[in-house]
């Protein structure tokens, strides 16, 4: 398939809330992601390739745990952190995807929540460089005891927003997102290259290709492709 060729799905989904991941469905940081762990994966003899394919989506912890399976928990928090103050520090090249702008001003007033692999702190820096507005309900790193792949964070995203898990929609572009999503029996709405993939309930290139529509029962009308 050529490389400007579009993947996004038509069609209509129905949902009484929108569960948001950020990075790579709300903010494009695949700049400071590639600098900081290709970084890492040197600094330990691993190969930078490899370990990109299983970074997106994880908490840097869950991460190392794949890659360095041996290493004691205790390592992979400590480098965790580190990794999340160079993350936090480095803002350069962090954009919004295309679209999100407008999808953030017209879910301004309808139930939404971010939820994301990013501490509170990582997501309140990318969030502010891209220029976008972040959710008053957030589930960041702080808020979960397990990462994505585990659908810890979406169950309480929609537990925040007083909804059921089939009532919600997540957003999501990796596959470790993904799969939390089905995991807590959610449709899911796949965002970029790296959800085009993972089978997705719909799929799009980017935000752009979304307009909502707030019903008069308080439900929200995606309308996608």
């Amino acid at each position: 398939m050529p490389a400007t060729a579009s993947t996004t799905t038509t069609s209509v989904l129905t949902a009484r809330g929108l569960l948001l991941d950020m990075d790579g469905t709300l903010v494009n940081s695949d700049a400071v992601v590639e600098r900081v762990w290709r970084g890492w994966a040197t600094e330990h003899g691993l190969d930078p390739d490899e370990t990109m394919k299983v970074v997106h989506g994880r908490q840097g912890y869950a991460t190392m745990a794949i890659l360095l399976p041996e290493r004691p928990m205790e390592q992979n928090y400590a480098d965790t952190r580190v990794l999340l103050a160079r993350e936090t520090a480095d803002t350069d090249g962090v954009i919004p995807v295309p679209g999100a702008p407008a999808f953030l001003a017209a879910l301004a007033t309808l139930p939404h929540a971010l939820v994301t692999s990013a501490d509170e702190a990582l997501a309140t820096a990318r969030m502010t460089a891209a220029d976008l507005p972040l959710p008053k309900i957030r589930v960041t790193a702080e808020s979960v005891t397990a990462s994505k792949p585990d659908p810890e964070g979406f169950l309480l995203g929609a537990a925040e927003l007083g909804l059921a898990p089939e009532e919600c929609v997540v957003f999501e572009d990796s596959e470790a997102g993904i799969a939390a999503g089905r995991a807590a029996g959610m449709r899911v709405v796949g965002v970029g290259p790296r959800a085009a993939a993972q089978s997705p309930t719909a799929h799009v290139d980017d935000l752009t290709h979304l307009t909502l529509e707030a019903l008069p029962t308080g439900e929200i009308r995606l309308h996608i492709g």
